[in-house]
Formats: C-alpha cells, structure tokens, sequence
C-alpha cells in the first residue's frame, strides 16, 4: 500500500474512532446528566465529574485516553515511521474535537492528546503528563495544568525526538487544544490583570 494511502486510512480510522463521544456515552449509560447540557457544558472528564460523579469521570478519561492509544498502536504496528503514528493520532485528536457523529462538537483534547503522546512518544508523553501534575499540585486548576502541559509538550518532544516534521505535528496539536481552551485562557488572562 502506497504511504500516502497508508495514512490517509489510518488518520481516517483515528478521527471515526476520536468521534466516539466518551462523556455522553458513558453519562447516558449510567443515567446522567449528559454533559453538553450541564456545567462547563463541555464533554469532558473535568465537567463529568463535576456534573455527573467520579465514576463517571474515570470512565470518560480512560475512554478518552484510548481514543489517543489505539490508532497510534495501530500506525505503529504497521509502520516504522514516527511521523505516519502522529497522523494517526492526530486524526483521532481531530475527531475527539470536531466529531461527526455529534455536529463537529466535541471536546478540548486533553486526555485524547495525552494518549496520542504517551503512545507516539513516551518519555515526552511522561513528561507532559508530570507537567500537568505539578502544575496541578500547584493551582489546583484543571484547565491552567492542561495549557502549561501542552505548552511545553513540543520541546518535551523536540528533547526525545528531534524530527522538524514531528515537532511540527505536536505544535499543531497543541495548538488546536490553546484554540478549544481560549475561554480558559482569557479567564486566567484576567484573573492576572486583576
């Protein structure tokens, strides 16, 4: 199979996976608020828990978490390339924002991109994860830890992997999190003003 048939497939099997909605999913299955209608109105684990119990949340996050695992696992499976994983991954970050199955809204790509990370790249994936938990032990802030965590995530990158095109493919991503998290960006905005 020719590469770029390779990954427009397998970027087309990450963004049908990424579209599976986690949150509404799991809160319809367990007779919960559905999160679009509730809270932040966002189809996260963070406004699942707030909204609809730990449980719920956990569930959601793990879901979300695999929706970043599976499509990478599958890219690496077939091939060698760092680059074809990312696409794959990205492709199901995509889906998890603008799923087609929900009108294209979905949520901020937290947990999605963490899996996408973990799998793709593990010592950067570590690493941003320990930034979200520090920065978290901190402010006690989901969205302010998601934001340094993905801030930092493309030099984590650039340290294990230096690849431009790799590089350039988690900048992407992590810029299309600031973008879904620009409401948070201008609270905390504010909050500094203040």
């Amino acid at each position: 199979m020719p590469e770029i048939v390779l990954v427009v497939v397998l970027a087309a099997i990450g963004y049908l996976l990424g579209s599976i909605p986690a949150a509404i999913v799991t809160c319809r299955a367990l007779g919960r608020p559905d999160p679009r209608t509730t809270g932040s109105r966002n189809p996260g684990a963070t406004n699942v828990a707030r909204t609809a119990g730990r449980d719920a949340a956990a569930i959601t996050l793990v879901a979300d978490l695999l929706k970043g695992v599976l499509p990478v696992l599958l890219a690496r499976a077939i091939s060698d390339e760092p680059v074809v994983w990312l696409l794959a991954g990205l492709g199901a970050f995509l889906g998890h924002l603008f799923p087609v199955f929900f009108g294209f809204r979905g949520g901020k790509g937290v947990a999605t991109g963490l899996g996408v990370l973990l799998t793709a790249t593990p010592i950067a994936g570590a690493l941003t994860v320990a930034t979200w938990l520090v920065t978290f032990a901190i402010s006690r802030t989901s969205g302010l830890s998601a934001l340094s965590a993905f801030l930092l995530a493309p030099l984590w990158v650039a340290l294990v992997l230096p690849s431009l095109t790799v590089i350039a493919l988690v900048a992407a991503m992590c810029a299309l999190l600031f973008w879904r998290h620009r409401d948070n960006v201008r609270r905390l905005l504010r909050r500094g003003e203040q």
